[in-house]
């Protein structure tokens, strides 16, 4: 087997000990890069652009990705609209132009699904972003998600910059959020009904109607497919197709009602599941269109069951 084309170059990992940039830290070690750096929020404030220009100028990393963000499920976005826009247009600012200034070789910035229309097309296909209206409750981030984007996009086509996007789709396992207040829909759930079973309550109560379709993908998944289009996929080789970006998903989706049960059924709750109609769904359905990705050759493996329960193992093992 031919050596992997990057391994020996210096790759900064910006936001590794979140669930994202954690996964991609352990599939990067297990592939063999071991010349990484990362800092933490405390050493450097991704927010304050001086500060990431002193990083890059000291450090001098080859290869950045951008796995850094202010993120959180629709009560989050919600009520900290201004937070949600500000910091993460100025993390993401930050660390693509101080990459143009450092000269780094591949920039990959990660996104969301959550860019696309609320009432496009099914499956999203890329060429749908900025198609139509976005989804009220989470328009400051996917603004903002939409803006890495674009900085990626036209600093490839006025400097030829080495920089592109991936849009991944919900995602969950080990280092998730499980703040009932900021997390995402899977892992609340996990929450609810994993207290619902230990204080022995007849019911957990979930927002909205549970009819929305989602899409979920296991985080290590998301990791393995960015090391591997981290070895085989350049800029040019999307931009000169007019594909500004790519969809990273299992191409699979089910309702917010399956998904409850489900967990209910891995956590072994055994009672009644109240849907508060009172309450937002969000957009109906975002299930990604996958295909491209699929063609570059690289798939999903991890099944959805399967992915909860190595999540509610790792959940368990810190919680009790």
């Amino acid at each position: 087997m031919s050596e992997l084309k990057y391994i020996k170059k210096k790759i900064y990992l910006a936001g590794h000990s979140g669930m994202v940039g954690s996964a991609i830290k352990r599939c990067l070690k297990k592939s063999g890069y071991d010349n990484l750096v990362y800092q933490s929020i405390d050493k450097l404030d991704l927010i304050r652009q001086e500060k990431v220009e002193e990083f890059f100028a000291h450090e001098k990393p080859e290869i950045v990705i951008v796995a850094a963000a202010r993120v959180g499920g629709i009560l989050a976005n919600n009520t900290f609209r201004a937070q949600f826009i500000y910091d993460n247009l100025m993390i993401e600012s930050n660390l693509i132009h101080s990459s143009y200034l450092n000269k780094v070789e591949k920039l990959i910035f990660l996104g969301s699904s959550c860019i696309y229309p609320k009432l496009a097309n099914q499956p999203l296909k890329e060429e749908y972003l900025l198609s139509d209206y976005l989804e009220y409750t989470n328009e400051p981030y996917a603004v903002a998600k939409i803006a890495g984007i674009k900085l990626c996009e036209n600093y490839y086509k006025q400097y030829g910059c080495n920089y592109y996007s991936i849009m991944p789709t919900n995602l969950y396992g080990p280092n998730d959020n499980f703040d009932l207040n900021t997390s995402h829909v899977l892992p609340a759930l996990l929450r609810k009904f994993h207290e619902a079973k230990m204080n022995n309550k007849s019911s957990v109560t979930i927002w909205g109607t549970g009819k929305p379709l989602r899409e979920f993908m296991y985080v290590d998944d998301l990791a393995k497919g960015l090391c591997y289009l981290m070895e085989n996929v350049e800029a040019k080789d999307l931009y000169d197709n007019n594909l500004f970006f790519l969809n990273i998903g299992t191409g699979k989706d089910l309702t917010i009602a399956e998904l409850a049960k489900m967990i209910s059924e891995i956590v072994g709750f055994k009672g009644d599941v109240v849907y508060d109609q009172s309450k937002p769904d969000g957009t109906p359905r975002k299930l990604l269109d996958v295909s491209r990705i699929n063609k570059l050759g690289w798939k999903a493996k991890t099944d959805l069951r399967d992915g909860i329960k190595k999540t509610y193992e790792w959940f368990l093992a810190r919680n009790n």
